[in-house]
C-alpha cells in the first residue's frame, strides 16, 4: 500500500528524491524477483507487474511506466561476467520498484531496469556479484535495492501496523545499523553467523540480499546514512541506506 498511501516512510523517498541528482537511469534489485539464475529486464518499455493479492483496486490500477534501457542492461551483462546473464524480455517492474520509484522518481521520466537475485547463490556470492557493478555509478546509474533488514510476515501484525517491535527485530536491526556505520561489512554479509535474532528477522533471503547490492557499492570513507527509519507490524523494517 506504499506505492498509493502517504505517510512518514514515502514522505521520506520522496524527500530523498529531490536531494540526490537526477539519474541517467535506474539499475533496481527487487526482493521480488527471486529465481534460478541471473538476469536482467532488456525491454523497451517494461510492465508494471502487480504481484500481490487481496488489496484494494487502486493498488491494481496503478502504472509506473517509466521506460527500459536495452543498451544498460547489456552493459550490466557485461560487467557481471564471467557469470551468464540472460536478457529478459518479460518480467518487468515489480512492486519492490516501482512501489519505491512511484514516489523516489513520481515522474517516471527515467530509465529502470531490474537485476534479478539468483536463488542457488549464497550471500558471499551475491556480494561479490554486487561489487562488479560499481561502475555504473560513474555513469549516472542509480543502484536500488529493494527489500528489508528484518521481514519477517510470519510474526507480522496484520491488525495492527503500529504494534510495538519485537525485542528481536529491534536488536537485530540495531546491530545491522552498528556494523553499516562501523563500515564492518563481512558479519552483515555471513548474516546467518549473527545468531538467533537474524534467524528471526532473516527467515529466508530474499528480503535481506538487496542490501548486499546496496553496500557493495561503498567506497573507502564514503558517506553512509539512513534517510527512512522504522519497524513496522513488529517484523518489517523500513530502514533505507544511503551510499553517498
Amino acid at each position: 500500500m506504499n506505492a498509493i498511501d502517504h505517510n512518514p516512510y514515502t514522505d521520506a523517498w520522496r524527500q530523498l528524491g529531490q536531494q540526490i541528482p537526477k539519474p541517467r537511469a535506474v539499475l533496481c534489485v527487487s526482493a521480488h524477483w527471486y529465481i534460478p539464475g541471473v538476469a536482467v529486464t532488456a525491454m523497451e518499455w517494461p510492465r508494471t507487474i502487480h504481484d500481490f493479492g487481496g488489496f484494494p483496486p487502486a493498488l491494481y490500477q496503478a502504472e509506473y511506466a517509466a521506460p527500459g534501457f536495452p543498451e544498460l542492461a547489456c552493459r550490466v551483462a557485461a560487467l557481471l561476467s564471467p557469470a551468464s546473464v540472460r536478457l529478459d524480455q518479460s518480467w518487468g517492474l515489480d512492486h519492490g520498484t516501482w512501489s519505491v520509484l512511484a514516489h523516489l522518481l513520481p515522474a517516471a521520466d527515467v530509465p529502470v531496469i531490474q537485476l534479478s537475485l539468483d536463488e542457488t547463490a549464497d550471500s558471499a556470492s551475491h556480494y561479490q556479484l554486487a561489487g562488479r557493478l560499481a561502475a555504473l555509478r560513474d555513469q549516472g546509474v542509480l543502484i536500488l535495492g529493494s527489500g528489508n533488514v528484518v521481514h519477517n510476515l510470519r510474526a507480522y501484525s496484520w491488525g495492527d501496523p503500529a504494534a510495538a517491535p519485537y525485542d528481536w527485530a529491534v536488536r537485530f536491526e540495531t546491530t545491522v545499523r552498528a556494523r553499516l556505520v562501523r563500515g564492518d561489512f563481512s558479519p552483515l554479509v555471513a548474516y546467518q553467523s549473527l545468531g538467533p535474532d537474524a534467524s528471526l528477522s532473516v527467515p529466508t533471503p530474499e528480503h535481506y540480499l538487496p542490501l548486499l547490492y546496496v553496500i557493495a557499492q561503498r567506497q573507502q570513507e564514503e558517506a553512509l546514512s539512513f534517510p527512512v527509519e522504522g519497524l513496522v507490524g513488529g517484523s518489517i523494517s523500513m530502514l533505507a541506506v544511503r551510499i553517498g
